[in-house]
Parts: C-alpha cells; structure tokens; sequence
C-alpha cells in the first residue's frame, strides 16, 4: 500500500462554485464505490504501462492509443468499435463511468471528450488523478478484474459540438474568435517545436495560431493538491487575466490535443462556457500545414 502523504485540504467540489459539479468525483467517492455494480472505473494514462503497477482496485484500463485511435486513418473509433470497446469493460446502460490517471488527468480528460463525440451522459471525472489517490495513501493492486459484457448502447458520432477541425479553426481566426494555446510558453513562442518525450510528433514551423491567449493548461491545477482550482480562480485565470467570454465560441488546441481537452473541460464544465472545442489536430497538424499562417511574439 503506498505510503500516505501530508495532503493540503481541499475544499468539497459542490462547494467550489463550478457550473457542473456532477462531472466530477472525489478520491472519498470512488473510494466509497469500489464495489459498487453501477459504477466502472477507468484508468487511462500516458504511460501505458503504469497501470500494470498498481491501480484502483476494480479499475479497468483503456490505452488511449490502441484502444480509442483508429488503426489506419488519423481519427478516433468508430460507434460499433467504441460500443465493443465499453461492453468489454462490463459497462450497461446505467453504469457510471468515472475516468482518472497520471498527468494530473491529461488523458483522462482526453478518454472523457472522445466518449462526448458520442454524446454518453454518464461519464464523471475523479478529482485529482492518480496522484491525489497515490499521496494520499490508498490502496492499489495489480490485480486485473474480469466483468462480464456489458450492455451498453452507443449513439452516432457527432463530432461537431466539441470537436474542431483545421478549416473551422482557420475560419475561426479570420473572425477572430476566442483561442486558447495550452501549451508551455516556450512552445507558443516557438521556441521548442516539440515536447521533450515526443520528437516524432513535432511540427516543421514554431510559433502559434494567430489570434491565440496563452494559457498553459496546468494553471487551472492546484499543484499541491493535483485538484482543480475552485471556480473563482479558474475565473480570475480564464476571464479576467486573458478576457474570454463564457458566450464566445471557445477553440483550444496544443500539440496533438490531449492537454486541451484537459482545458475543454475546465471551461465546458467548471466554469459552464457556452460553446468550446477541442483542435485535436493541434500544433502538430497547424505547425506542419502548407500556407496556414503562423504568430510568434
């Protein structure tokens, strides 16, 4: 059992002012379902091997890559994959999805907005990720649990609500609509044209989409806590230091899009802005695209 750590308190969720609170879960939640019929927990890391090593007693794995990317073309499964995907997990129609992992949630955020595209309602997100459940001390286990399949039902994709593609990114600028680059403030000022881990998925041109606000995606984490800022902070960040508008068509994008989504859900569900996408083509599309116009400070 890992060793409990000294862990700040934090305030409860229903208590710090987000718009949707029910989108997220405590480390006490989960730990109080573990057994719980209805509920299916889901470990979706960007190390791939880290839940091999321990995870939640009961959690399932989903690789990000393998599982949720099509195999051939440059997009996400398909309805009828995604459905075989979730009843092998032992998912039904009533069960609550609750998704966590390392990264501070990167890309449990990342699982979380391709299950949207889908438009499944019963999906939750567990506070503080890993870490926060590794600190504080409880329990993992190596142990693979084995569900029977589930019965699940998942509906047409529908990309168009939360999804963004090149040429409506694009249109976006020339109207000058709201961006948001969450990467390091050395990747948007093209100082360094790919993170550190991944020199194959980086782009031919430094700089950032025209128009863009810098805000890297981890101000919206507390760092000791690995919790989410309560809602004014998240609003002193999002709406008075960098003036987006929670009526305004949102765009957010980094480098292949997994730390974007972490910002889509910030804004869609904390702080209940109308309308944000995701550019999962990102940095990596816009940085290797012919003619696409490029800003640096």
């Amino acid at each position: 059992m890992p060793q409990a750590q000294s862990m700040p308190a934090v305030t409860p969720i229903e208590d710090r002012g987000y718009a949707h609170p029910e989108v997220l879960v405590s480390t006490d939640w989960v730990s109080q379902h573990l057994n719980d019929p209805m509920v299916r927990l889901i470990e979706s890391n960007e190390d791939l091997l880290l839940y091999d090593t321990g995870h939640i007693p009961g959690a399932v794995k989903v690789d990000w890559t393998n599982d949720l990317n099509d195999p051939l073309v440059r997009d996400y499964i398909d309805t009828d994959q995604l459905q075989r995907l979730l009843r092998s997990k032992g998912i039904n129609k009533d069960t609550t999805i609750v998704f966590y992992g390392d990264k501070n949630n990167w890309w449990a955020t990342y699982a979380f907005w391709v299950l949207q595209l889908f438009g499944i309602g019963r999906v939750r997100l567990m506070d503080g990720g890993r870490l926060r459940w590794i600190d504080e001390g409880r329990t993992l286990t190596n142990d693979a649990p084995s569900y029977s399949p589930g019965n699940i039902v998942v509906g047409r994709r529908n990309d168009a609500p939360v999804r963004a593609f090149r040429d409506e990114v694009l249109e976006h600028v020339t109207r000058s609509g709201q961006l948001v680059d969450v990467r390091s403030p050395e990747e948007f000022r093209g100082e360094r044209l790919h993170m550190p881990d991944y020199p194959s998925e980086g782009a031919v041109r430094g700089g950032h989409i025209p128009g863009a606000k810098s805000i890297p995606w981890a101000r919206a984490i507390d760092p000791d806590s690995h919790t989410f800022r309560p809602a004014t902070e998240l609003r002193q960040l999002y709406e008075k230091e960098n003036g987006l508008r929670r009526d305004a068509e949102t765009i957010a994008y980094c480098r292949i899009g997994e730390r974007s989504s972490h910002t889509w859900f910030a804004l869609t569900y904390l702080l209940g802005f109308d309308a944000v996408r995701n550019y999962d083509g990102s940095w990596t599309e816009w940085g290797n695209g012919v003619r696409l116009p490029v800003e640096k400070p």
